[in-house]
């Protein structure tokens, strides 16, 4: 059965957030709001969270995770950013834009897109994302929470908690987030191409 978080939307109560971060160290599995609707995250080196998120979403090998970076500073650790990406990248963020970008050695190869070498990164602009970040010291390994077969993304902390109480550890509600998946920019070819158009506005990589 999942632990149900409430967490105040402005000023997160410390000692929950540092709750949160010690499960998701231990290996929990957290559904937790965004600025573009609810995330399933866990620690960054956790083959089993990686292996459930697949298995709750029906996702392939091809699927780019993404990591959810406190800031640039962090994000710079684990992708490649030349200095046009550097730009536009900057200039979006924080924001409701994913990115792909080639990775570095720092990303777990398994995170890997198996033939380009490539993952997703994002900063988020959401008070609880953040201060999880700030507490837990290290990105989330991150991926949209969208069930198979259906179109809309789930928003409601207490129907998330209804619907995968056992197939999650934790939910982290803090009330109104996104409503909509990030947009999602491909940089890691010659042009940005825009992967999925979502929450950000694309116009500004076209």
């Amino acid at each position: 059965m999942a632990k149900y978080f409430d967490v105040h939307p402005d000023n997160p109560q410390p000692r929950t957030v540092r709750t949160v971060t010690d499960s998701i160290r231990a290996g929990a599995l957290i559904a937790y709001p965004t600025d573009s609707c609810f995330a399933l995250g866990c620690q960054l080196g956790s083959r089993d969270g990686m292996t459930r998120i697949r298995s709750i979403r029906n996702l392939d090998e091809r699927h780019h995770f993404t990591l959810m970076c406190q800031n640039f500073a962090q994000l710079g650790q684990f992708v490649h950013v030349d200095n046009d990406v550097f730009r536009a990248v900057k200039a979006a963020t924080p924001g409701r834009y994913t990115f792909i970008l080639p990775a570095t050695k720092e990303v777990p190869r398994k995170l890997l897109h198996p033939k380009k070498k490539t993952v997703g990164v994002r900063i988020p602009d959401h008070v609880v994302t953040q201060t999880l970040l700030a507490e837990l010291g290290e990105p989330l390994l991150s991926s949209t929470l969208l069930l198979p077969d259906e179109e809309e993304p789930m928003t409601q902390g207490w129907e998330i908690k209804e619907r995968l109480d056992h197939v999650v550890d934790a939910v982290v509600d803090s009330g109104d987030c996104g409503t909509e998946p990030t947009t999602v920019v491909d940089f890691s070819g010659e042009a940005p191409e825009i992967v999925r158009q979502g929450a950000g506005d694309p116009a500004r990589f076209m």
